[in-house]
């Protein structure tokens, strides 16, 4: 198995993110799921999915938290709550492990499993060991994987197929075809991609399966 990055870095980096977390919602008022698309939508989170030791040991996560959101040096607030503690902590030190053990990018893991079902297991299991967390990510992301993007995309919105076709004037039958794999969602024209991605409330790459290519112009 090939790891992010040296395992020597592994603890520094779990507890660099779990306090990152708590920070952004504990001490700045964010909502977790809303700092975390700033995270996933900065240059930061890249550079801790491949290793940068400037970023996942150079600096504390509160630090971290600062520069993901570029907040002015007289706007920083000190770090008063006991991140230790929070099930957003637990979040990010989780999270932290299984994006080390996997080697894939916090975007890439987060198309499967969202922050939000990660922090949904602190009960019970905060009180297991890391190996039952992490068994237990593995199997949601085996899970969610079976399905398109755009299907678990579709279903989040609470649409049905038929809707998202008249929203987007894409014919039904088309729309199951990508569901289903029949045709590769990746070489549909970026009309359509872009359509489903407005009806969608998401960015057109969003939809797109990992690994191939990009949809084409017809």
């Amino acid at each position: 198995m090939i790891y992010a990055y040296d395992k020597v870095y592994l603890r520094i980096a779990q507890r660099n993110l779990g306090e990152m977390l708590s920070y952004a919602v504990y001490d700045l008022g964010y909502e977790l799921e809303d700092y975390y698309k700033r995270f996933l939508q900065s240059e930061y989170s890249v550079r801790f999915s491949k290793g940068d030791l400037f970023v996942i040991t150079g600096m504390s996560g509160a630090e971290l938290a600062i520069r993901v959101l570029d907040i002015p040096d007289d706007d920083i607030i000190m770090p008063s709550y006991n991140t230790a503690k929070s099930q957003e902590y637990w979040t990010g030190w989780i999270l932290a492990y299984y994006q080390w053990e996997n080697g894939r990018t916090f975007e890439m893991i987060d198309k499967d499993i969202p922050i939000c079902k990660i922090r949904n297991m602190y009960n019970p299991y905060h009180e297991m060991d890391i190996s039952s967390a992490i068994l237990k990510l593995r199997e949601m992301s085996q899970v969610s994987r079976a399905e398109t993007y755009l299907k678990k995309l579709r279903k989040r919105a609470g649409i049905s197929q038929s809707v998202l076709a008249e929203e987007t004037g894409i014919p039904v039958k088309t729309i199951q075809q990508y569901e289903q794999r029949r045709k590769d969602i990746n070489k549909a024209q970026v009309e359509y991609v872009v359509r489903l991605s407005k009806a969608l409330c998401c960015e057109p790459q969003d939809i797109l399966e990992d690994g191939k290519s990009h949809p084409h112009h017809p």
